[in-house]
């Protein structure tokens, strides 16, 4: 089973059996009780207070000048100009990274979109899958290169030469041990 098909039967238990069975305490069916008039359900003060109960997926990032770079992805909001620099929690919808919403600490600061992303919805684990399909064809083509490098013969004209090493004797030390590797000059003997 996979998190669709799980959704739709958690969808299917809550709308037509849940919501319709008559509740021990009130002994209505919540979705009549919904219904009924006077019924005024209990709300947050601001709507994204809901996203912090929603939306457990956390990570932290740094505000760059294009934006927050989060799941290879580039998302931009006007609001973020502020706060180039600042340390930003990113809370997301791991079904659709369309959109993440940022908070400046613990306080609900912006959402922010993925242009390219914006139009369709593409799950975390989807992303997460692509990603791994390129790795893995990356991988496969730098394998057929190395065998493909294997097979040309190499041209003793391009060989490094073997630096000589000092030997205990000679307390003199040799090319391959100047200091760094730096050029010294007359003027700084």
């Amino acid at each position: 089973m996979n998190l669709r098909q799980l959704d739709a039967i958690m969808e299917r238990f809550i709308v037509h059996e849940y919501n319709e069975r008559p509740h021990s305490s009130t002994g209505d069916a919540p979705h009549t009780r919904w219904k009924a008039q006077g019924f005024i359900p209990r709300t947050t003060e601001h709507p994204e207070d809901i996203d912090l109960l929603l939306l457990t997926a956390t990570a932290h990032r740094r505000v760059q000048r294009d934006g927050i770079r989060f799941a290879s992805t580039r998302y931009i909001s006007p609001v973020l100009a502020a706060y180039v620099g600042e340390e930003v929690t990113v809370r997301y919808d791991p079904r659709d990274l369309g959109e993440i919403r940022l908070y400046f600490n613990n306080e609900f600061l912006c959402r922010a979109i993925a242009p390219e992303r914006a139009s369709m919805a593409v799950t975390f684990e989807e992303l997460r899958q692509a990603r791994n399909h390129q790795r893995r064809s990356l991988k496969r083509q730098l394998k057929q290169y190395e065998e493909i490098r294997q097979t040309i013969p190499q041209d003793p004209r391009y060989r490094p030469e073997e630096s000589p090493t000092t030997s205990p004797e000679d307390p003199t030390p040799g090319p391959s041990s100047q200091r760094h590797g730096l050029k010294t000059y007359a003027s700084d003997e």
